[in-house]
């Protein structure tokens, strides 16, 4: 292979991956052992206890950082076992400004696991950049942001909230679950850590749990990270890293439909009379749609729409559908649909009118015909 960059699209099957040179096999072999015989002076063997690493999860992460175009990455159990991961590398009366939509487990983690730590925490709309600035302090270390955000698809400035967190002295993170390296990639924006939940696009079948991160640069932060990931114990199976990177080579493929057929979705969903509103990048009318078209190479597979009627509407044309699965997840080949508020819990800020759509690999005028027959 020449030293030219690989596309993406190589990269997602290449990347991470050798022939085996012991039997030949072009596919991984999944090493299940535990512990690794040592050299004789006990140096510095590559494996030597799975918890600190393992020759799958060693091709996951190769493979993770070269898809983010990153220095270093750190496979997790998942994806919130990666975010707590971030937040234990800050220090008790450190301040993080997060987005204040984002992923509502990201939130119960500041809350209920952070803040009685003693990290303080101020939640903004990211999507502002003067609200950003206007909620540092000395003490901010990091800025989250989410982009697109779940389950309303805000889109935030990554480059300008990347100046602005480094401008504080304060590190950027983006949780790019919803869009993976193959549509946005926030470490070329200036992002310094990049978040995903593998469980969702990266496996990409719904048959493995799985989290990641991938850091712009080696030092300080990084080093700090591989010792949390390590002693904190949160790490993948070595079956589930060679699921999440089986899943990485179909990717590039994957998101293409995913993407194609959640435009054609919100457009139709768009013009229905029983739809309220609808919120996806990839339409005109939304109102981040030129930075989308800007920072992104295609505008995901998700979507979200409100139903006419409120809440109980909304319930109906949910338990009406006969080739969607309700169900709560992502990024899998079967379309899903979800009642985003009654998952999130009473306080959630998501209107209660609300579904919530991971399009799958159907051709999208079943998923259509099945959408138009529920809001009937």
């Amino acid at each position: 292979m020449s030293d030219k960059p690989m596309h993406f699209e190589t990269a997602c099957v290449h990347a991470g991956r050798q022939v085996d040179p012991v039997t030949g096999a072009v596919a991984p072999p999944i090493h299940l052992s535990t512990t690794f015989q040592r050299s004789p002076d006990y140096g510095a063997d590559p494996y030597n206890y799975v918890r600190g690493n393992n020759p799958n999860r060693a091709q996951l992460e190769a493979c993770l950082a070269a898809l983010e175009g990153g220095a270093a990455a750190f496979a997790f159990a998942s994806g919130s076992a990666a975010a707590t991961a971030v937040f234990q590398s800050m220090k008790p009366g450190d301040h993080v400004v997060c987005t204040r939509d984002a992923y509502h487990g990201i939130l119960r983690i500041l809350r209920e696991i952070m803040a009685p730590w003693q990290l303080k925490v101020s939640l903004v709309d990211a999507s502002d950049l003067d609200a950003v600035r206007g909620e540092l302090t000395p003490a901010t270390r990091l800025v989250w942001v989410e982009s697109p955000t779940n389950p309303v698809l805000k889109i935030t400035d990554l480059a300008a909230v990347a100046d602005i967190a480094h401008r504080a002295g304060a590190i950027a993170v983006c949780d790019n679950t919803f869009a993976t390296p193959a549509l946005q990639n926030p470490l070329a924006f200036g992002m310094d850590l990049v978040m995903h939940s593998a469980t969702k696009y990266l496996g990409g079948h719904g048959d493995v749990m799985g989290g990641g991160l991938v850091a712009r640069e080696t030092g300080p932060l990084a080093d700090r990270l591989r010792i949390l990931q390590g002693n904190g114990g949160a790490v993948p199976s070595p079956f589930d890293c060679w699921l999440v990177l089986r899943g990485t080579a179909t990717l590039s493929v994957r998101m293409r439909a995913h993407c194609e057929s959640a435009l054609v979705l919100a457009r139709r969903l768009e013009a229905h009379p029983a739809v309220e509103c609808v919120f996806h990048p990839g339409l005109a009318s939304h109102p981040q749609h030129a930075l989308a078209a800007r920072q992104m190479r295609a505008f995901g597979g998700m979507l979200s729409f409100c139903v006419r009627g409120g809440a109980d509407a909304a319930l109906r044309v949910a338990s009406r559908v006969k080739l969607f699965t309700r169900a709560t997840s992502l990024g899998g080949v079967e379309s899903l649909i979800e009642h985003r508020a009654s998952v999130e819990g009473p306080e959630s800020p998501t209107p209660k009118n609300l579904l919530r759509i991971s399009t799958g690999l159907e051709h999208p005028d079943d998923l259509w015909a099945d959408l138009e027959q529920a809001l009937a």
